[in-house]
This record gives C-alpha cells, sequence and structure tokens, in this order.
C-alpha cells in the first residue's frame, strides 16, 4: 500500500481512470479532488506536493462519476444564480437556463417592495423560491412537490438561506395544496415525453420531474387550466423547445391578457409568462 499520496500524482490518476468514461476528465479530476479538498483551483496549483488524505472517500466519489453519476450528486453541490446549494437524489439538479426563468419573473414585478404571495409547483431543491425570496424582501412563498424527498432537500438549503419563515413547504400534486389567493404562480414542470430515450446520466434524476406525460405537455397543461380558473395574475413557467405552438394552440380561444414566450442562450425557445 503505497504511504503518502500527493496531489499532482492523484490529479493524474484520477485523470487517468476518468478519461475513457467522461468528457472533460481533467477538469472533472480538478473538480472532484477540489470538493474533496474543500479547496479552490488556486490552492490547487499552489500545492501540488501537498498529501491528500481521507483518500477512500475520493475513490468512491471516482467510482461513482466513473458510472456516470452526476458531479452535483457526488459532491452534494451545485452552483445555481452565482450561489451554492445542496442537492441529493430526489431532486432534479438546476440548469443554468432556469436562471432564465427568474429574471424573466423579476422583470414582471415592478414593485420589488410588494407583499405578493407566490406559489411554486415542483420545487425539487429549492433554488428557484430561493433565488426569489432573495430579491423580493416582502414576498412570501408557498412552495408544493409531490416528492417527500425533494421537500426534504428544499428544506436544507431554505435554513441555509435563512428564509423558513418566508417559504412555506408542503407534500401534494400541482395546486390541490393550495387554498390561498395566488398572486404569482412559478412552475419549471416536467415536460419531457415518455417515450423519448435520455443521456445515461439523467437515470440518476427525479424521473417524475423529468418525463411530463405521453406528449410531454400534459402538466403544463394542467396548470394553465387552474391559471384560468383561479384568474391567476401571472404564471411563468418553463417548457420544451418544441412546445411553443402547442401552448400557443391549447390558449387559443381563452380568456387572459398576454401570453408571452422567451429562449435561452442557445436561442431555443424555454418557457413563457402568461398574464
Amino acid at each position: 500500500m503505497r504511504s503518502k499520496y500527493i496531489v499532482k500524482d492523484v490529479l493524474k490518476e484520477i485523470t487517468q481512470t476518468l478519461n475513457s468514461k467522461i468528457p472533460r476528465a481533467s477538469r472533472e479530476a480538478q473538480l472532484l479532488l477540489m470538493a474533496h479538498l474543500d479547496v479552490d483551483e488556486l490552492w490547487l496549483m499552489m500545492n501540488r506536493d501537498k498529501e491528500v488524505e481521507n483518500i477512500d472517500r475520493l475513490n468512491s466519489w471516482i467510482e461513482r462519476r466513473v458510472k456516470n453519476e452526476p458531479y452535483e450528486y457526488i459532491v452534494n453541490s451545485v452552483s445555481f444564480y452565482s450561489q451554492e446549494f445542496y442537492i441529493a437524489e430526489g431532486a432534479l439538479i438546476p440548469r443554468p437556463e432556469t436562471e432564465i426563468l427568474i429574471d424573466e419573473i423579476l422583470k414582471n414585478v415592478k414593485d420589488k417592495d410588494s407583499d405578493l404571495t407566490f406559489v411554486e409547483v415542483g420545487i425539487g431543491s429549492g433554488i428557484i423560491s430561493i433565488m426569489l425570496a432573495l430579491k423580493l424582501k416582502n414576498a412570501k412563498f408557498i412552495a408544493v412537490d409531490i416528492s417527500q424527498k425533494a421537500l426534504d432537500i428544499a428544506k436544507i438549503n431554505i435554513e441555509k438561506f435563512g428564509l423558513s419563515d418566508r417559504i412555506e413547504l408542503r407534500l401534494g400534486s400541482l395546486l390541490e395544496p393550495i387554498n390561498e389567493k395566488i398572486d404569482y404562480l412559478v412552475s419549471n414542470p416536467p415536460y419531457i415525453a415518455d417515450e423519448e430515450i435520455l443521456e445515461s446520466n439523467l437515470s440518476y434524476e427525479p424521473q417524475n420531474a423529468l418525463f411530463g406525460g405521453a406528449i410531454g405537455d400534459e402538466i403544463i397543461k394542467e396548470l394553465l387550466d387552474e391559471v384560468l380558473k383561479r384568474e391567476i395574475n401571472f404564471f411563468s413557467c418553463e417548457m420544451g423547445y418544441d412546445q411553443k405552438d402547442k401552448i400557443t394552440n391549447y390558449l387559443k380561444d381563452r380568456d387572459y391578457k398576454a401570453l408571452e414566450f422567451y429562449k435561452d442562450l442557445s436561442n431555443f425557445d424555454r418557457g413563457f409568462t402568461l398574464r
């Protein structure tokens, strides 16, 4: 058994192990070692001859990554909107394009000091409600999820940011647990068609947060029905890149003020706001 594990040697070995399994093996080796040591990239560059301890934990992380388990689940951390959040299996890993959803919502809230009631359907790890709560200091949030696991993960993040008094968690499906008047409904619902084949790493993520039904837009349509029935002022929602026409047609003969779509950074249709 080797007596010492040195940073530069460990980096090389991790890279070799990951090389044939995942893209960007060298960068992933750095990220795994940085997370293991709880250091930044500068420290790693300046301390290449330092010893690496607790190598068993690091080896278990590498074994998991070789099997294509997402990096974020392995290190229990994800960056979103310049903040670090706890993440684990049971909640969808936040994607960068969801930051655009938050920007779109903030554009629609003209008075940032108003005491609006927001409801988020499918809170997952809590990132959307938390970021909005940090930006809108007087708003109240009720967050619903069908998964107790997801609610437990969201609770950790809500407590981390000191928002337990402003974000209430409820277990349930869609708007079933909500009787209050809703000023603004927010959701990043499942919108992938059931038959679609996904990349293997997505098998680790909660399938009920990915697949939205036979066509994919069924849950979005259910939420649209609730918005119109309850006369909710605003509804901002993520969607699939190919669902713009379906949503427009579904609302064709319905009574509403405006329907505005937005695109992601790759210029794909990514979401909408219904007023």
